[in-house]
């Protein structure tokens, strides 16, 4: 079993920026991890994913140019750096890990979330 910290969310004004970090409690360096986003009353939704050496990415349309998704394998922990913020982005964060490769479903492990918003 794997035990996942979401941290980093916030309070922020629209165009701002926020880095979300996510650290595990066992060592991630050979699985996928992801990170996705749940607004109140929709549906958990796949923000970004990163493979287990970083050398592969894949983000949602939503939030691709403005979101980059890394990764320190020496410090068990993935990272969201969000950049030009919208009020639409305005949701709990959840980091997750997946025993494959990347992949935006089918994920193993999930963060407790940490909830961003963003002002406009």
């Amino acid at each position: 079993q794997v035990q996942l910290v979401d941290s980093g969310g916030g309070l922020v004004q629209a165009g701002g920026s926020l880095r979300l970090s996510c650290t595990a409690s066992k060592r991630i360096s050979a699985y996928a991890m992801g990170w996705f986003r749940q607004a109140p009353g929709k549906e958990r939704e796949f923000v970004a994913a990163i493979n287990w050496s970083g050398g592969s990415t894949v983000y949602a349309d939503s939030v691709k140019g403005r979101f980059t998704i890394s990764r320190d394998n020496a410090k068990n922990t993935v990272y969201l750096q969000m950049n030009s913020l919208k009020p639409e982005d305005t949701a709990v964060y959840y980091c997750a890990v997946r025993f494959g490769g990347v992949a935006l479903t089918s994920y193993d492990y999930w963060g407790q979330g940490t909830q961003v918003t963003v002002s406009s």
